[in-house]
């Protein structure tokens, strides 16, 4: 499964760069993120639940970001296991570049799933990480959106309140666990 894109981001490049990397804003942002934990510089693991058709399944995940080129660029890689729902793996290329006072963040993943979940059919696990996707950023663009219109951009990512029940990308696999990729997909 390919799944790219790109995103305007109401806020600047290291603001965007600092709430990809900050765990509360990912759990907050991912659909069905139930946890996003720090486990060193560049590694995260998470747990996310999803539902495909028919299939749900809880994802333990891990994240290692690569090629960090901070705050314009990394390379994120995953893998998360949802027992016999399956499995999801496969990495995403990151980048963010300044466009006036947004932030443009450009996304390329590649995932691979199995299981029960690679039964279901490429077209609903496609269409299921794109919504995921596009809900990830919604609740993302929301928390970096300013509470007023002469909000700073000083202001902390978390200082905006993250949509309830939200989360991610390419993320079925990385749904499960980026779209903690871009999910992280982002970081």
């Amino acid at each position: 499964m390919d799944l790219q894109g790109e995103r305007l981001i109401p806020a600047s490049v290291q603001r965007t760069w600092d709430a990809l990397n900050d765990p509360e804003t990912l759990k907050a942002c991912i659909p069905g993120c139930e946890s996003v934990t720090r486990t060193g510089d560049n590694t995260f693991e998470s747990v996310v639940a999803v539902k495909i058709g028919p299939v749900s399944a809880r994802f333990k995940g891990r994240l290692e970001m690569t090629n960090v080129e901070a705050p314009r660029a990394y390379t994120i890689n995953f893998d998360g296991q949802g027992g016999a729902a399956g499995f999801g793996k496969g990495s995403a290329d990151v980048s963010l570049a300044a466009e006036g006072d947004s932030t443009r963040l450009t996304f390329a993943a590649k995932a691979q799933v199995g299981g029960k979940m690679a039964q279901i059919g490429s077209r609903l696990v496609d269409a299921t990480a794109q919504k995921l996707t596009e809900q990830f950023f919604s609740a993302f663009e929301e928390h970096l959106r300013p509470a007023t219109a002469g909000a700073s951009e000083a202001a902390p990512a978390s200082a905006a309140p993250a949509s309830a029940g939200i989360p991610a990308w390419v993320w079925i696999a990385g749904a499960a666990v980026v779209l903690a990729a871009l999910y992280f997909a982002m970081r």
